[in-house]
């Protein structure tokens, strides 16, 4: 028989949702468990027999009562259909003032349209981004939820809770935890994002974000290996080193571990023997997308995203190495350390550029959907729990701590120092890459980016010009005020022009 005492419940049995419902509990709140498949749900408490706070029911409707009023439910399927159904069922069984939190993966798009037709029922929902993988969902991910602001002071207990904790004075995830012994203190890696599809938003450009700084690892381990001639254990070693510097940083930590890793089955290097074929999930594509739908420049998540197409046409690309030329890799003209170093220090201005790409787009997404975003504590809650965890956020706090309006990171007085610092090392390696046939589309993008945005003049007053010529479409005068639009009757150029009003 239920007696609702559980605080709240998860539907969705896969790994993610299962580490999540042993952090819940270990923290210790009451949760109920559902699973369509109820051998899973069985299963699932059978090797969690020592957890008294976990339950699990065979019917939804019994999954429900379980539940204190007014009832939380987590959601951990599949995006996109999946959800939908479980919305669906879910609906004859709530009441006013419910909460339905979507853990999932959703397009932000699809959580505004599931939010909008809650509230017609009187039902909260909450997109909540989930980030950490497997581990993170366990032992404390970053938590990034959007939805009405009741919904979260429903859920807010819970969530600060369960998620990853830094220590307050230098920003650094506090760690150690163990099944049953969950980390205490230390800032807390969840907030509220804002209303509706925000907090999937923000985890979606986190995502993109992630892309990026994984394809700019590659293209260091790549010219390491390739330009400087190094071991894959060698590698690793540097990005260890790396580790204990400014590019401290959870993807740092496991290259480092990647690199040194022998196969266990060959004895050679384990980087060496798996396919060079990368697989996505879509995410940072929607960031893409999305970056030229509002017309924001993210060329270096792009390009992340384009270079796992790329590694993906595996068979096309052996068979064009076979037929296309190339160049000779060029021999270093400096010491191996100098080289490594600067390998460094083109990748954490590539890593600034990234960011400041990923902080544009989420300031114009807060103006295209309504949203009020706290940039300054987004980077907080991204310091813990979550894949692009690093100690080079804790700087990003500080940026937007100085200035809560900056436009762009790149104007901060820290990052500018860093590039000002660095671009020496960073330009050198983008020369030395593209003249010796490494390809370096992140290193090579950023760069691109960063010397677009320094400069107060581009070519494209020539692309406006050719606009104008081949299809009216009007330009700026530099002697008008901005606004104002011209077009030259470029069949008889030396008429006057016209103005458009």
């Amino acid at each position: 028989m239920n007696d609702s005492s559980k605080d709240i419940g998860l539907i969705g049995l896969a790994v993610m949702g299962q580490n999540l419902a042993l952090n819940i509990a270990d923290h210790g709140f009451q949760i109920s468990v559902f699973n369509r498949t109820y051998s899973k749900t069985v299963d699932f408490l059978e090797r969690n027999p020592s957890t008294p706070t976990l339950s699990g029911h065979e019917s939804l409707n019994d999954f429900v009562s379980s539940l204190k009023k007014p009832c939380k439910i987590i959601i951990m399927v599949q995006a996109g259909k999946p959800t939908d159904l479980v919305i669906e069922s879910l609906i004859p069984l709530l009441q006013k003032d419910d909460v339905i939190i979507d853990g999932g993966n959703a397009k932000w798009t699809d959580t505004i349209r599931r939010e909008r037709k809650l509230s017609d029922h009187g039902i909260h929902f909450v997109g909540s981004g989930v980030s950490g993988g497997e581990e993170g969902a366990r032992f404390g991910p970053s938590l990034m939820s959007g939805g009405s602001i009741d919904a979260w002071n429903q859920i807010k207990d819970i969530w600060l809770s369960i998620s990853a904790k830094v220590d307050p004075s230098s920003g650094k995830p506090l760690g150690g935890a163990e099944p049953g012994k969950p980390v205490e203190g230390g800032v807390p890696c969840a907030a509220y994002i804002g209303t509706d599809g925000s907090g999937h938003y923000v985890k979606m450009v986190h995502n993109g974000i992630e892309y990026a700084d994984m394809q700019m690892i590659c293209e260091a381990y790549h010219m390491l290996s390739s330009l400087g001639g190094l071991s894959a254990n060698q590698i690793g070693e540097i990005f260890k080193s790396w580790d204990e510097g400014i590019l401290d940083s959870f993807l740092i930590e496991i290259t480092g571990d990647i690199l040194c890793q022998q196969d266990p089955r060959s004895g050679n290097p384990f980087v060496e023997v798996v396919l060079d074929a990368a697989g996505q999930k879509g995410t940072g594509k929607w960031t893409s997308v999305n970056a030229l739908d509002m017309g924001v420049p993210a060329p270096t998540v792009a390009e992340a995203v384009f270079a796992r197409c790329l590694s993906a046409v595996k068979e096309e690309r052996a068979h064009a190495s076979e037929i296309l030329a190339g160049v000779p890799i060029r021999s270093l003209d400096c010491s191996v350390d100098h080289f490594v170093e600067s390998i460094r220090d083109a990748l954490y201005c590539s890593k600034i550029c990234s960011y400041a790409q990923g902080f544009q787009l989420m300031r114009e997404a807060q103006n295209e959907y309504s949203w009020k975003l706290n940039f300054g504590e987004i980077a907080q809650i991204w310091r813990g729990g979550c894949i692009i965890r690093a100690a080079f956020l804790q700087k990003i706090t500080e940026a937007f701590e100085r200035n809560s309006e900056l436009p762009n990171l790149l104007l901060d007085e820290y990052f500018k120092e860093c590039i000002s610092t660095y671009q020496g090392n960073w330009r050198e390696v983008v020369s030395l890459a593209v003249n010796s046939g490494i390809p370096c589309p992140t290193f090579s993008s950023a760069l691109a980016y960063y010397d677009g945005y320094r400069n107060a003049r581009l070519p494209q007053n020539l692309l406006q010009a050719q606009r104008d010529y081949f299809g009216a479409h009007t330009y700026e005068r530099i002697d008008e005020p901005r606004g104002t639009f011209f077009h030259l009757d470029w069949l008889h150029p030396d008429r006057p022009e016209s103005r458009i009003e």
